[in-house]
């Protein structure tokens, strides 16, 4: 009996120890040998760059229920249905954290955001934003968007909810209200507080101000994003205010759109991120982001004086239209320009104006010649000046060197981001940013100039941003995170758009994935809408859309 026992035994340890020869042997063959959940995709033979910045490698990705499940070798996935990825690159969707996506529900395909790559966006920057966040939040998710959403909360907009474009300190009554309204928004899922300080009415407030209403947002867990109150002749002083609201409200920054838009400091980007790393250095969370061109794009209300845009446009209209008060802001005009290093307004170029679109991609100076007859300084700032009275416009502004572009761009804490709105083909004359952007990293900096690896260049887009504003679950190429994944050509992936001619969507992108359904696939637009709604405090679980 012991006998026969010891004989079965042997023999199920020989046939055990078969099973793994074999299952080894098919193994390295590269044959399949899947387990665990099931896939309904497989994204096969991708040379995956998976965020983090480390060196590219060649692996299948196993998605299923909008969730990468595997990341194997080549070969050793199956599932329904299959791409073949040969020859593209494999990388995290692209998260955009400075949009102006707003508007994103009347425009919920967002395809000048996913045919670059960009698979969630960050609205509520510069100090605007939704002021109920709750109810906007609701909106987003009943529109059902192509890509992921996630908002700030705009100072600019609480201010002008409790003060409207007052120029003075608020009461103490004000103040609280003011926190009172971050607050809510923080509850209700934003991921921190925005300021727009160049812009009225958040340049009225003094920096105590700001410190207080992100106190508010840091004890929710949120952060600080700020458009600086300078970005050229005083940006050291604007840097050092951002660090301040940061060190004593407690709270992590964002630099947003870092730059020098005057000529007079150009070279100054290896000093600023001297002063940003001195302030990382005693323990302040900093980051920042840009776009990857050398023009800006603001309205023209941001050439005046601010205290000639206090009240509204009334009373705008009303200084502007009294030659004595115009004579001082002429004055004033002028001597602003000097400083920042600029003889007239040619570098202005209008982007949108609704009073006489065929103004749209004409310089100042292009409009001077055909309204004044001339071209003079003189002319421009009087034809800027009857803009302004009719009601303002959207501009490009060219004032930005390569240099300071560049490296910002090597410093390893600056993300990528394009500062654009949801754009519509063929709607005015935006900046080719909202087509391009991550599309011209890739391209220019990379392939091109090789200011950054390619691996690099793709963490400033993913883990980066994702980082920088807590946003979990997204930004890699990992088991169990979100599938947000773009595939791209690198040999090919660039902007077409230009200052001329900006409606033009980027190349090289074929195939982009939202929560593991496509949106873009073979270059085209699949009018999938399978974004979420992420909240800082309880951000929507992959495989959960919007809808």
């Amino acid at each position: 009996m012991r006998k026969d026992v010891h004989r079965s035994c042997s023999a199920r340890r020989q046939i055990l120890s078969l099973c793994a020869i074999a299952l080894c042997a098919a193994a390295a063959s590269g044959s399949s040998v899947q387990s665990g959940p099931s896939l309904d995709l497989v994204i096969r033979n991708a040379t995956v760059v998976d965020g983090s910045g480390r060196k590219a490698f060649r692996a299948d990705i196993g998605i299923g229920n909008g969730v990468i499940l595997r990341l194997e070798r080549p070969g050793r996935l199956r599932a329904p249905e299959i791409l073949d990825a040969s020859g593209l690159i494999a990388a995290p969707g692209f998260i955009d954290l400075h949009t102006h996506a707003d508007d994103l529900t009347a425009n919920p395909l967002a395809e000048n955001f996913v045919r670059m790559g960009v698979t969630t966006v960050v609205s509520g920057n510069c100090g605007g934003s939704a002021l109920l966040v709750a109810e906007a939040l609701e909106k987003t998710r009943a529109a059902k968007p192509a890509v992921n959403f996630a908002t700030l909360v705009g100072h600019n907009t609480i201010r002008r909810a409790v003060m409207g474009s007052e120029n003075r300190p608020p009461s103490r009554e004000e103040l609280d209200r003011m926190k009172s309204l971050v607050a809510a928004a923080m509850r209700d899922g934003a991921f921190g507080l925005s300021s727009g300080l160049q812009y009225v009415p958040g340049t009225y407030s003094a920096t105590e101000e700001i410190i207080e209403l992100a106190k508010e947002s840091a004890g929710a867990g949120g952060l600080y994003a700020t458009h600086m109150r300078n970005e050229g002749t005083e940006i050291e002083k604007a840097v050092a205010e951002a660090i301040r609201v940061g060190e004593e409200a407690k709270c992590p920054v964002q630099i947003s759109h870092i730059k020098i838009d005057s000529p007079s400091r150009w070279g100054m980007a290896k000093k600023v991120l001297a002063q940003v790393e001195a302030a990382r250095r005693r323990g302040t969370k900093i980051g920042l982001d840009q776009y990857a061109y050398g023009a800006g794009s603001s309205g023209l209300s941001i050439r005046f004086p601010a205290w000639v845009l206090e009240g509204g446009q009334a009373l705008i209209r009303q200084r502007l239209e009294d030659e004595a008060t115009w004579d001082r802001v002429r004055t004033e005009m002028k001597a602003m320009l000097a400083e920042r290093g600029f003889k007239d307004l040619s570098w202005a170029v209008v982007a949108s104006y609704r009073p006489d679109p065929t103004l749209n991609g004409l310089s100042i100076r292009d409009i001077a010649a055909r309204r004044k007859g001339n071209e003079s300084p003189e002319a421009q700032l009087e034809v800027a000046r009857e803009m302004m009275i009719a009601g303002g416009a959207q501009m490009v502004y060219h004032f930005m060197s390569e240099g300071d572009i560049t490296a910002f761009m090597r410093d390893p804490n600056v993300s990528v981001a394009s500062d654009s709105g949801v754009l519509r083909l063929g709607e005015g004359a935006p900046h080719p940013r909202g087509y391009g952007n991550n599309a011209r990293v890739l391209g220019h900096y990379v392939r091109e100039k090789r200011i950054v690896s390619l691996e690099e260049a793709v963490r400033k887009m993913t883990s980066l941003p994702a980082a920088q504003f807590g946003i979990r679950a997204r930004g890699m190429i990992r088991e169990g995170y979100a599938a947000d994944i773009v595939l791209f050509d690198r040999k090919a992936v660039a902007d077409r758009g230009t200052y001329a001619e900006p409606h033009r969507y980027a190349t090289g992108i074929p195939h982009v994935f939202v929560n593991g359904v496509p949106v873009i696939r073979d270059g085209a637009d699949t009018g999938a809408r399978p974004g979420q709604v992420l909240t800082r405090g309880d951000q929507a679980t992959a495989g959960n859309p919007a809808g």
